[in-house]
């Protein structure tokens, strides 16, 4: 590396990041996270798996025609997984392939079902391979913390060898501690003859909570790539945090002497975008990014940051982009005054987008005295491609103690016109989705319901994620309003229109 005090970003977002359990990224989705992505200043963008399936091969294409930053196919060691990687990634800026084997005896043994020897070959033959398509070439040994040092010193030598110019090495289960993770990459730069040249990646998980530790301790051993995701998303219990890292490096420079290409004024609005899309709810204790990370409660605490912040703030709110002002937009702004801040906010949105936007936000006007960033965040959440099939008109709930029974009245424009029924349920909320599965006819399980208030006060901006299980596919909406209810309803129809959209467009490709 030219500048050996800077690390390269590797986000993973969009390929580990999408493997949380229950988080299914349609490609506009996709697209509009690398966006994201490209805005904070990442050097390299994994876009996903392009021979996992059709939909991943299509995202991977269309992030590397969009975004100027690196873009990384993952692939495993074989000839259809490596020509399907450079078919999706050719026409990037910066393509990179990524391969990867597993060298753990435990992997070898149980699912590679490979020798040593094998393995060893397999590396040479398969880097050597996407070496002949690509430039730039990742080699990652899989449960590298689990691998006999000495064997993999071998594995990286001979990945070197055929062409690597990245080295990565993935604590895959979550299991190393700092200090040993520390002392595999030193080993690394100790005993592997031609590692001069290459850089040495760490990709952490973070099962046993270590994977910010480990991946700042790799990075104090040598380390110049670090592999995250945005609010750690990734499987199990995720993946080193970036935004996490990156402040670490940023607020402790003078301890690592590492810079970085993050603009971290960027951090806020990525971690909430990552998470409205989704539908992951960022927690209050999360740091950098949760709600609570510069909220103060002890009397003690707030008395020191009204005389000094950094009395209890080792970093500024505004330093990750997070402010607490309140916006000047009320019921009588007009739309230039409105795409004039949401372009501020980052975002880059179509005519139609905007027009869209701009009628929820005097809906919105209309019913909340004071708008946020945050409460236009969830209105923008909701900009999205999926067509309105069914579109709310209105509702009507009767709830109380029992033995009141709960019913709820729902009215809907859909392709027949309008349509109203009624229905009863153990609450006002099951009550509403059984009268809009009566009018959509195709009933839908509620999987999973959760709500937030993404705003305070007692007109605090209410935001419902819901997952419904339909025709044996789970489907993610959203719904925001001031009325929890209204926001639950809006949330279940979005997630109706959105399996319709899918089971349209698998029948458009079918034909």
């Amino acid at each position: 590396m030219s500048d050996k005090n800077r690390i390269i970003i590797f986000d993973t977002t969009l390929r580990d990041g999408e493997q949380t359990p229950g988080v299914n990224l349609n490609l506009s989705e996709k697209v509009e996270i690398a966006r994201q992505l490209e805005l904070l200043g990442v050097d390299i963008i994994e876009a996903g798996f392009p021979a996992a399936s059709q939909g991943d091969f299509e995202a991977v294409s269309a992030v590397a025609k969009i975004v100027g930053c690196g873009v990384a196919a993952l692939c495993r060691c074989n000839e259809a997984d490596i020509a399907r990687g450079w078919e999706a990634v050719k026409h990037a800026k910066k393509p990179r392939l990524h391969v990867f084997l597993a060298t753990s005896e435990i992997h070898m043994t149980h699912k590679l079902h490979m020798t040593p020897e094998e393995v060893i070959q397999n590396v040479a033959e398969s880097v050597a391979l996407a070496k002949s398509l690509c430039d730039d070439i990742e080699f990652s040994c899989e449960d590298a913390s689990r691998s006999e040092p000495e064997f993999m010193y071998k594995v990286i030598e001979t990945a070197i060898a055929s062409g690597a110019t990245t080295i990565n090495i993935p604590d895959t289960v979550g299991y190393a501690v700092p200090g040993e993770f520390s002392n595999l990459i030193s080993g690394i730069f100790e005993n592997v003859p031609n590692i001069n040249g290459v850089v040495i990646s760490v990709h952490c998980h973070d099962d046993l909570g270590l994977a910010v530790a480990n991946t700042l301790s790799a990075v104090a051993a040598g380390a110049r790539q670090v592999e995250t995701t945005i609010n750690g998303l990734g499987e199990r219990a995720g993946n080193c945090s970036m935004e996490e890292v990156v402040m670490a490096l940023s607020t402790r420079e003078p301890a690592f002497g590492i810079n970085h290409s993050i603009d971290t004024t960027k951090i806020y609005r990525a971690s909430q975008r990552v998470s409205a899309i989704t539908g992951v709810p960022v927690s209050p204790t999360k740091a950098i990014v949760g709600a609570n990370a510069f909220a103060h409660e002890s009397g003690i605490h707030q008395h020191g940051v009204l005389s000094n912040p950094m009395t209890y703030e080792i970093m500024t709110p505004q330093s990750v982009g997070k402010t607490e002002s309140t916006l000047v937009l009320g019921k009588l702004s007009g739309r230039h005054a409105f795409t004039d801040r949401i372009e501020s906010m980052g975002y880059n949105l179509t005519k139609d987008e905007i027009n869209s936007a701009f009628v929820k936000f005097k809906e919105l006007a209309d019913r909340k005295k004071d708008i946020t960033d945050d409460d236009l965040e969830a209105i923008l959440a909701l900009i999205t491609d999926v067509p309105e099939h069914y579109r709310l008109e209105s509702f009507q709930i009767q709830s109380g103690k029992l033995p009141l029974l709960p019913m709820a009245s729902v009215t809907l424009f859909g392709p027949d016109g309008e349509a109203t029924e009624a229905a009863t349920g153990n609450g006002p909320i099951d009550a509403a989705c059984n009268a809009i599965s009566k009018i959509v006819r195709e009933e839908g399980t509620l999987a999973s319901y959760n709500l937030d208030a993404i705003t305070g006060g007692t007109d605090a901006f209410g935001n419902a994620t819901v997952r419904v299980l339909r025709d044996g596919e789970l489907h993610m909406g959203r719904g925001v309003s001031p009325d929890i209810i209204e926001a639950t309803i809006l949330a279940y129809i979005n997630a109706i229109n959105r399996a319709i959209a899918r089971t349209k467009n698998y029948e458009r490709k079918s034909s």
